[in-house]
């Protein structure tokens, strides 16, 4: 894989992550770098950490993986976004949907399942190591980056609408979640 498509490859599997933290960062009313930072490197080591994952044991996940994957990614969401949903709902401002390590590790994994998949279809293509490094550094750089930009996003859009930002945020996930049962 050449770097150009391991740069394409890791921007479409980002996407997710980017639209998490999006919506994530409208329940964010003070972001500070050293949080958003922190975030993004979460994501970015799970993300990259499940795509090796799948690429390393890629033959005895492949099955499962291809299965079962849309319903744990829907589950994840289906959390995150009913969280944001009855948060927003309620107008509580103390508990924030990234503010938590589970928060985060639950909103890494969920944005993170398709990585265990074409990791594991790296693996299916027998793609040597010096083959897949590329894509592995692309990933952790531009999901880091995607997060970075969504938090930072988020926390505008949340800033200037508030309780209805959250609100909407959580159902966007919540759909994205339905739509990968379909």
């Amino acid at each position: 894989m050449g770097i150009l498509e391991a740069i394409l490859v890791a921007a479409s599997l980002c996407a997710d992550c980017f639209a998490v933290s999006l919506c994530s960062g409208v329940t964010l009313r003070d972001v500070r770098w050293k949080r958003v930072l922190a975030v993004a490197f979460a994501f970015a080591v799970i993300q990259a950490g499940l795509l090796a994952v799948g690429w390393a044991f890629g033959y005895l996940f492949v099955g499962l993986v291809e299965k079962i994957s849309h319903i744990i990614a829907f589950l994840m969401l289906l959390y995150v976004g009913g969280s944001m949903l009855i948060e927003g709902i309620r107008g509580k401002e103390e508990v924030r949907n990234l503010d938590g390590l589970r928060n985060v590790i639950v909103g890494g994994v969920a944005t993170s399942i398709d990585a265990l998949a074409v990791g594991v279809a790296q693996s299916m293509e027998d793609v040597s190591f010096a083959g897949f490094l590329p894509l592995l550094v692309s990933v952790f750089v531009i999901t880091a980056l995607s997060v970075i930009a969504g938090l930072r996003g988020g926390s505008a859009v949340g800033k200037r609408f508030g309780r209805w930002a959250e609100i909407i945020g959580g159902l966007v996930l919540i759909g994205i979640g339905v739509s990968l049962l379909f």
